[in-house]
């Protein structure tokens, strides 16, 4: 492949003839005139000073183009010009000096859409030029738009993709649809006004749906105020370049079993989807070679090391033999223009016969434009908005890359996922290609040195990027992303747009597709002790700790150092006096256990074998230099109390805890990470009972394991008391910002019991309602009104002489029951018998305490119960589950407070208990597994945590914040079956309606704790049921 460079300097000029186009009085109207571009006085704008080349003698043809402003455009050529003066013309037409990103397409005589070819005479390729219309479009999508250094350029790449989601060639979640279109009309009418946006809506069609989200769109057009067209047009591609079809054509193919599929062509490689979800991908750097036989495309991939230099060859059959070779040539173009750093050299012509295609890429690379436009005097090419009614700023100075990377972006791992599709569900664009090696059990490698981010030049550290997600993340099924528990990603990536709690963007990317030889291979080279697997989950765990404690040690300090005067000097030499000693123990710790592991694995010239095949050792030192931090560690309970009454009474406090809360590295309330260092006190206690139990007494390591139980058996009970109290008023504090229209929450002497979903009985039937059951009172609520998805309180019944009886008879509804109070009585139903039965067990309980108490009732509600009764027919907002989890990609929602274990409870129809809350305390966990959807073929290495009744999805263990979340609550889990054809060991799958994940683990050991985690999450407890924590109450 080759490049033919006729200049000296080997860069490509542009023809740039305006003469050649046909005189302006035959067309009142051009590109160049719309777009306010300077009349061309035959000198390219792409290199100054150089005089165009003429156009080869003969007769001219007229060209009619459609621009992406949908107007066209007349070009005259010359019968024997070459596709590339035609093209030359069009971007001298209109000033553009990233011309090279664009192309010009065409219904060929087979109705087969086709690229126009810059090398072969246009007249070859066009045989009807009077009866074609070729169409100026984005060609080549660059994984990043910062890339992009003109701003034409971005307006050119945003009307292509407002032309995408009109057509219904971009899919995305409702969420990523809504907040792109709202930027789109904020470029083109500006600030929102309700009157004039509504009618723009109306006579604009941006989405083949649009009318099921127009109320979405115009909430998000209220949020750009003050946005500038340049603006929107950023913020739309930063948006769009995280979803998964974006710049995605597919073309139809099946493989060897004759499965439809679309294989599609992207800057990393060749991608393979089933529908709209990517199920494959192969990589520039695995592929070895592209050919095409008759109908059948061929993928040849580089000999994998671990199979003896054996070549895979994959097979795809298409349409036709042009399909083939449509897609082959597109194929070899993306591959030059993303990876090579100059044009391809042209084939020497051969003597006697040809062998092969002599098809080209032709043009600049992307290397080339970025070094073309850095290296060129910044110059700020004046055009029009033809859709845009305000002042264009193409009238302000030029922005350069480093200032397009401080605007504020709205990721797509902001928008919910919960029930995305797959394919919404996407890791972050930046980061498609993961570690592709990997060394360790099974192929479970931790990756500490050498872990690789992808991070495609946006001018932002990886901490400020995300995934649905997102995710947009990013925020499909019930995963969330970072903006993760959205508290949108996006399970991912996602994720991005708003991820639901339910789903994120960020994690529907196939990347990496494991060699299950190799995984093997590797596991037998690995230790296979159950010992080794506790040790292994002492380290992955103390890893998750430490970042969360960065959180308060750096993020939380940091935050209050912004304002001096919002927290008091005692306030926060208190917090940094006790949680940094803790933080500093624990860095020590945590070194001289992945020493230690290293060792183990053989990793380290220091392996002996049996000298370093333990862990108490290492545990009973440290657990006895923890015990001379207990101070700091009982000093705990009074940092969340001052940090709390410090929000009380400074506004400035808690609008600086609200700002950390929206951060992704806070993917949990704020004052949950306050409680970590006693938490973590639990867990080396049960890994140490599970280490004591798998030794024999006679075992080197049993006295040291035994001796460190003894001692954190110890601090437990001492700290015990403290930490049930720190508990119970942390989960205060929280529902108190789900609830409104409630006062006194979290007052001395009151105990969270249990919070869920039951329907109440009505003059208008059953109303969904949640309920929130105290030591001293039942509340209930339904879905709020207001954008901060509050709870709106509805009535409050005391416990105080309160009675209750089954009557379901009675009233013909399943599950129901009937609540005697004092004042008002409520009949309500549960979802399943079950859950009718942890209700009544609970209410009987707290009925009980009530009466014990004999205290004068607290009214909860801010003024009567009356007055807070809202009309039943009006009280509950039905969201779906669909719209919490289509958005949540991001944690940017967080401040919506949108997925939060109360808004997963209210979509899936469950409740759980403060017992739930505390096994969920005890069964937390990290570590590395295979992560594989119900459609796809390979499966991807994450590193998943598991807490707060979820999974949160991160790239690798040194990530600041998850790309993607997944709430657990009404998941199932189980095995796969036989017919599932997951033939592997250690696999676990997680279903919820139509949701299926696949999970795969390293050992026999760390399955059967993932699978007893997952179920604590996923099965709600009732209070009778055995918990060594039981007696909090």
């Amino acid at each position: 492949m080759g490049q033919s460079n006729n200049e000296p300097d080997g860069n490509r000029s542009r023809a740039a003839a305006a003469g050649s186009m046909v005189e302006p009085a035959d067309r009142p109207s051009t590109a160049g005139h719309r777009l306010g571009a300077p009349e061309s006085f035959g000198v390219s704008t792409l290199e100054p000073g150089l005089s165009p080349p003429g156009q080869a003698p003969g007769r001219k043809v007229s060209i009619r183009v459609q621009m992406l402003d949908d107007t066209q455009e007349v070009f005259q050529i010359s019968q024997r010009s070459s596709g590339k003066v035609l093209f030359d013309l069009i971007c001298v037409h209109l000033n553009l000096a990233e011309g090279d990103y664009f192309g010009l397409e065409y219904q060929d005589q087979r109705k087969m859409t086709v690229w126009l070819d810059l090398l072969k005479p246009t007249m070859k390729q066009i045989r009807r030029p009077k009866n074609t219309i070729l169409r100026f479009v984005v060609k080549f999508f660059p994984p990043d738009h910062t890339q992009i250094m003109e701003e034409l350029t971005q307006y050119l790449f945003a009307l292509q993709i407002k032309r995408d989601l009109a057509c219904g060639n971009l899919i995305c979640n409702d969420s990523s649809a809504a907040l792109m279109v709202s930027h789109i009309i904020q470029s083109e009418i500006g600030d929102f006004d309700e009157t004039q946006s509504w009618q723009h809506l109306l006579h604009n069609k941006y989405l083949p749906d649009q009318d099921a989200i127009r109320d979405k769109i115009t909430d998000c057009h209220r949020k750009h105020v003050g946005q500038t067209p340049a603006e929107s047009d950023y913020q739309l591609l930063e948006i769009a370049r995280r979803l998964e079809m974006y710049g995605v054509r597919l073309h139809p193919a099946k493989d060897r079993e004759g499965t439809k599929l679309s294989l599609a062509v992207a800057h990393t490689g060749v991608l393979v989807f089933q529908g709209y979800t990517k199920i494959n991908a192969f990589n520039w750097s695995k592929i070895r070679k592209l050919s095409f036989k008759r109908k059948r495309f061929l993928i040849k991939l580089r000999a994998d090391p671990a199979q003896s230099g054996h070549h895979d060859t994959l097979e795809f059959a298409m349409a036709s033999r042009d399909c083939c070779k449509i897609f082959w040539k597109i194929c070899v173009e993306y591959h030059a223009f993303f990876r090579l750093f100059e044009e391809p050299k042209p084939k020497p012509k051969p003597i006697l016969f040809t062998r092969g295609s002599s098809f080209r890429f032709s043009g600049r690379t992307q290397k080339q434009i970025i070094d073309y436009v850095k290296d060129s005097e910044p110059k700020k090419v004046p055009f029009e908005r033809k859709h845009s009614k305000i002042l264009s700023s193409s009238n302000m100075p030029h922005q350069s890359s480093s200032f397009r990377s401080q605007v504020p972006k709205e990721t797509a791992a902001s928008v919910p996922m919960e029930d995305l599709p797959d394919s919404a569900r996407q890791v972050d664009k930046d980061a498609q290609e993961l570690p592709g090696t990997t060394s360790a059990t099974n192929g479970f490698a931790d990756n500490s040195a050498d872990t690789r981010h992808n991070h495609q030049g946006t001018g932002l550290p990886p901490d400020k990027r995300l995934l649905n997600p997102g995710g947009p993340a990013s925020e499909a099924s019930p995963l969330k992303t970072n903006g993760i528990l959205n508290r949108e990603v996006p399970i991912g990536v996602v994720p991005p747009s708003q991820l639901s709690p339910l789903s994120s963007p960020l994690l529907g990317d196939a990347g990496y597709i494991r060699n299950e030889d190799e995984d093997e291979a590797r596991r037998k080279k690995f230790p296979t002790d159950k010992a080794y697997f506790i040790a292994k989950e002492l380290l992955t765990t103390e890893r998750t700790y430490l970042k969360e404690l960065q959180v308060i040690t750096e993020s939380f300090q940091h935050i209050a150092e912004k304002d001096e005067e919002a927290f008091p000097v005692a306030v926060r030499n208190l917090i940094s006096g006790n949680y940094d000693p803790i933080y500093k123990f624990h860095q020590g710790f945590l070194k001289e256990v992945e020493q230690r592991l290293a060792q183990w694995e053989g990793r380290s010239n220091a392996h002996i074998k049996g000298d370093y095949q333990r862990i108490g050792d290492v545990l009973l030192k440290n657990i006895q230099s923890l015990r001379q931090l207990t101070t700091h560690l009982q000093k705990h309970s009074e940092c969340l109390v001052e940090l709390e009454r410090s929000c009380r009474s400074s506004r400035k406090a808690e609008a600086l805890c609200g700002e950390l809360e929206q951060q992704k590295v806070c993917y949990l309330p704020l004052n949950v990470f306050l409680l970590r260092p006693l938490h973590r006190l639990l867990h080396y206690k049960l890994i140490l009972e599970r280490l004591c139990k798998h030794y024999p007494p006679t075992h080197e390591d049993f006295r040291d394991c035994r001796a460190a139980l003894a001692d954190i058996t110890e601090m437990v009970l001492q700290l015990q008391g403290t930490m049930m109290k720190m508990e119970n008023f942390q989960k205060l504090l929280e529902l108190k910002k789900d609830l409104t229209g409630i006062e006194n929450l979290a007052i001395p002497g009151r105990e969270f019991i249990r919070l869920g979903c039951l329907s109440k009985l009505s003059g208008k039937g059953l109303q969904h309602r949640m309920f929130f059951l105290f030591s001293d009172s039942l509340v209930y609520t339904s879905r709020g009104m207001t954008s901060s998805n509050q709870f709106k309180v509805h009535g409050q019944l005391p416990l105080f002489g309160m009675t209750i009886t089954e009557s379901e008879e009675e009233w013909g509804v399943p599950h129901a029951f009937t609540l005697y109070g004092q004042r008002q009585s409520v009949v309500v139903a549960a979802s399943c018998a079950a859950e009718m039965e942890r209700w009544l067990e609970d209410i009987r309980m707290a009925i009980d305490l009530a009466e014990q108490t004999n205290g004068p009732h607290m009214d909860l509600l801010s003024t009567s119960p009356c007055d807070n009764k809202l009309p039943e027919e009006g009280g509950a907002e039905h969201e779906s589950e669909e719209e919490l989890c289509g958005s949540r990609s991001s944690l940017e929602r967080q401040a919506q407070r949108g997925n939060t274990t109360v808004h997963v409870c209210w979509h899936r129809n469950t409740s759980v208990s403060m017992v739930d809350f505390s096994i969920a305390v005890e069964n937390q966990l990290s570590g590395n597994l295979l992560r594989k959807f119900k459609n796809s073929n390979g499966w991807q290495k994450l590193w998943v945590v598991f807490t707060n009744f979820s999974l949160f999805f991160y790239k690798s263990h040194q990530d600041d914040y998850p790309l993607a979340s997944l709430p657990l609550l009404g998941y199932s889990v189980t095995v796969p079956s036989e017919s599932e054809n997951i033939h592997k060991d250690y696999v676990f799958k997680l279903h919820f309606k139509s949701h299926v994940y696949y999970f795969r683990s390293e050992s026999e050991y760390t399955f059967e704790r993932w699978m007893e985690v997952i179920r604590s999450a996923t099965c709600s407890t009732s209070r009778s049921l055995p918990s060594n924590r039981k007696d909090l109450y």
